[in-house]
């Protein structure tokens, strides 16, 4: 089939790549020449595992084609997915300036019949405003061209976006045309061939789907960091406790891993987008409202932990910390509402300086970052570690995980680390001589090296 995407974030180009990776062709259009330039030249601007040698051979081997220019894309394709940013607005609402402009642009420009898929996360209702804006261009044009509006979400994780692709769970349709739904079956087929994975409801539902499966992931999260912050109180660990509950197969492991909170371009947005649409139906949504302020807290509970392990040592002021990750996750260098950042702001307001190190967000994070002058992103993980006074890891890396703990002691003023994913374990920590705080579990203080310092 011919496929027209409209957007090359990660959404836009994992869906091009993958969709190219099955024998269809694929025109990706994007407004912005350089990162057409840069796609044409078979390399990629975001990092994504696996996704830039997708690019290049599909680019390679005459399926995948970018350029600027939506007219080339439109020509011949049967299916056109909206695949923008919806960036949430000063009051919390998705942006969706982006997709008005991408409908309009195909109102214009469409010369048959197509398929118009909303891909990008948008609030319920928002295939009815497609349909509306294009056929109000159509309407100038004084055509009568037939179009379907399909509301098709992503559920792709960052990280792990392109297996994600090409196995999903499911495959969310919304529309009421069963020819449509049946052409939309036979562009997934080749994802689905171990069983059916296609699920078709109404446009609204499909849209209300996307928003109820991050909110309930983002639920989950808080919820377990929640508890973390219990079990500190009252000297429970949650390692235990998170065992005892996933245990339970109404609960199950997954998204219960307590830390610093949620970040990156989905569930922050979509919590707080979901918040305005039921507020707009005069509804009070408050388990959404506290999801997203027990996310707030939860990432700056490390950095008060870091104050609060300094107050006794003279203060953070003049010192330095040394930090492992800025990305909200692994395997990605997204730095949207990354918990790093936050931990840094709060921290650099107080006089403390930080050195950093992250194994693909550095320069994403120094752009973000790029008017602190307290702070320092460098090239080699130990190379934080000269002159600090402490470390707080903060992304979960694998490189992370197994991290020569007598070098990081010799090279640390105080031999401090503050966990924010749990990677490390106290017992041991504790026999090495280091004051150790992580998420909710019972800190490990040096009692005798904090009493000698001061």
């Amino acid at each position: 089939m011919d496929l027209c995407i409209v957007g090359t974030g990660y959404v836009g180009l994992v869906s091009a790549a993958c969709f190219a990776e099955m024998g269809n062709s694929v025109y990706c259009v994007d407004v912005n020449p350089d990162v057409v330039e840069t796609l044409n030249r078979g390399q990629v601007h975001i990092f994504e595992p696996g996704l830039e040698e997708l690019v290049r051979r599909n680019k390679d081997q005459g399926r995948l084609h970018f350029t600027t220019d939506i007219n080339e894309g439109l020509t011949n394709c049967l299916f056109v997915f909206i695949c923008v940013g919806t960036p949430p607005g000063d009051d919390g609402r998705a942006d969706l300036g982006f997709v008005r402009q991408v409908a309009r642009e195909v109102g214009r420009n469409m010369q048959d019949y197509k398929i118009i898929v909303d891909k990008s996360t948008v609030p319920v209702g928002t295939a009815d405003m497609v349909r509306e804006l294009i056929r109000a261009e159509l309407d100038k044009r004084g055509l009568g061209l037939e179009f379907d509006v399909v509301s098709n979400p992503e559920f792709l994780k960052e990280g792990d976006a392109v297996s994600d692709f090409m196995k999903p769970d499911r495959v969310i349709v919304g529309t009421d045309n069963i020819r449509t739904a049946e052409l939309l079956k036979v562009l997934y087929s080749p994802f689905a061939r171990s069983r059916e994975k296609m699920m078709v409801m109404g446009l609204r539902s499909a849209e209300m789907t996307k928003y109820a499966a991050n909110c309930m992931l983002a639920t989950k999260i808080s919820f377990i960091n929640e508890i973390a912050n219990i079990c500190e109180k009252v000297g429970a660990d949650i390692g235990d406790v998170r065992r005892g509950i996933g245990s339970d197969h109404r609960i199950g492991y997954h998204f219960i891993y307590p830390g610093v909170g949620f970040g990156g371009s989905c569930f922050p947005k979509d919590v707080s987008a979901l918040i305005n649409t039921a507020k707009e139906q005069e509804y009070t949504p408050s388990l959404l409202r506290a999801v997203e302020e027990v996310n707030k807290a939860q990432k700056r509970r490390l950095a008060y932990k870091v104050l609060e392990f300094f107050s006794s040592l003279g203060g953070v002021e003049g010192k330095i910390l040394a930090m492992w990750g800025l990305a909200f996750k692994a395997n990605t260098d997204d730095v949207r509402e990354a918990p790093a950042l936050e931990i840094i702001r709060e921290l650099t307001g107080s006089g403390m300086q930080v050195k950093a190190y992250d194994p693909q967000a550095g320069k994403n994070a120094s752009l973000a970052l790029q008017d602190n002058p307290m702070v320092q992103i460098c090239r080699e993980q130990y190379e934080v570690l000269d002159g600090a006074h402490a470390l707080a890891v903060v992304t979960e890396w694998n490189q992370f995980r197994n991290p020569d703990l007598r070098r990081i002691k010799s090279q640390l003023q105080y031999p401090a680390v503050f966990d924010g994913r749990n990677l490390y374990p106290p017992k041991l920590l504790q026999e090495m001589g280091f004051s150790y705080f992580s998420m909710g579990r019972r800190p490990v203080v040096d009692t005798n090296q904090q009493t000698a310092e001061v």
